[in-house]
Parts: structure tokens; sequence; C-alpha cells
């Protein structure tokens, strides 16, 4: 007896969703996703707006984006996500529905519906796909654990209340406690 065939889900799965709910698409499988809360949008804005002032104030060719930012990382209608944060230095992944291809940089934002999400499955996809650096920035232990996969080195795990090296740059340091305590957030 043949086993019950999987559904695979694609792109236009996603793109038929109703009108405000958010999903990603991972090896045509869907995983639905909440509402993010005030401290995750905050980190993400934040983290955005000081590479972004970064690349301003160094004239760079990279833009960064946030998410709801639709990312096909791959030659494929199987997978769709929406990273937190995105930089992208090659304009040519750039298209009118988000970005074709895998970002420089990106950086998730766990949430506890996500942990096992950004941690693992995201991990693989990012390191498979050509992400350079991928971070995650975790609220609740007030850590970023830091992949950068063309150095293949092991991940770093970084406090937040310790300068971390934005490493597709090398001289951008981003202190997330600090970035908080700025804003009056504990």
């Amino acid at each position: 007896m043949p086993l019950p065939k999987e559904h695979i889900y694609t792109i236009d799965d996603i793109y038929s969703l109703p009108e405000g709910e958010r999903a990603e698409l991972i090896d045509g499988q869907i995983y639905m996703m909440g509402a993010p809360t005030y401290l995750h949008q905050t980190l993400s804005m934040e983290i955005s707006g000081t590479i972004r002032e970064y690349i301003r104030r160094k004239k760079g060719a990279c833009q960064v984006l946030h998410a709801p930012l639709a990312v096909t990382l791959f030659a494929d209608d199987k997978t769709y996500v929406e990273p937190d944060v995105a930089v992208i230095c090659d304009k040519g992944k750039v298209t009118d529905k988000g970005i074709n291809g895998a970002p420089d940089f990106i950086a998730e934002i766990v949430s506890p519906s996500s942990r096992r999400m950004d941690y693992n499955t995201k991990n693989a996809l990012y390191a498979d796909a050509g992400v350079r650096e991928y971070w995650i920035v975790d609220p609740d232990k007030k850590r970023t654990t830091v992949y950068r996969y063309e150095e293949d080195a092991a991940p770093m795990i970084v406090s937040f209340d310790q300068p971390l090296t934005v490493g597709i740059y090398g001289d951008l340091k981003i202190n997330i406690s600090q970035l908080l305590q700025d804003l009056g957030i504990n």
C-alpha cells in the first residue's frame, strides 16, 4: 500500500492567503506566522535603522530592508521567507515582488513560536542559500547567535550588553542593550 502523498505548496499558495495573513514557505510546506510583539518590532527597526545609517554614512551600495519582505532564496517556487532584517548588496536580486536570491545579511528576532524555526530550519536554509551572515537575536535569552557562513567558523554567542560587529562590514558594531536603553526599554 503506497504512503499518502504529502501536499506540496508553492508561492502561489502564499500569494493566495487572505489579506493580513502571513506565512513562510520552506521546501513546499507552509508555516503560518503570528503577529510580532512590540519588542520584536522595536528590535527589528533599531537594527535596520542602525545598519541603514551606516550604509548612508559610508555611501554604500547595499540596501537594508525589514519584514514583511518577500525573499525567494532559490530558483524554485517552494521556498519563500520573510526575514525580519535583510541586507542586499546585489541590486540585481531586487524585483517588484521582493528579493530573488540570498541576501548578504539576515537577522531574525526570536519569538516563542519561532524559536525552533529560527535556530534550526532557517539556519540550515540560509546556509544552503548562500547568505553570508545570519543573526538570531533572542530577547528572552538576551543574546545573539551569529553565523558567518563564508568564514566556515563556529557560531558566536554574544550577550546583548556586548558590542557585536556586523561581519559583512567589519567596522560596524551594534550593542543591542544600548539600542534598547536609548529607547527606555530594559
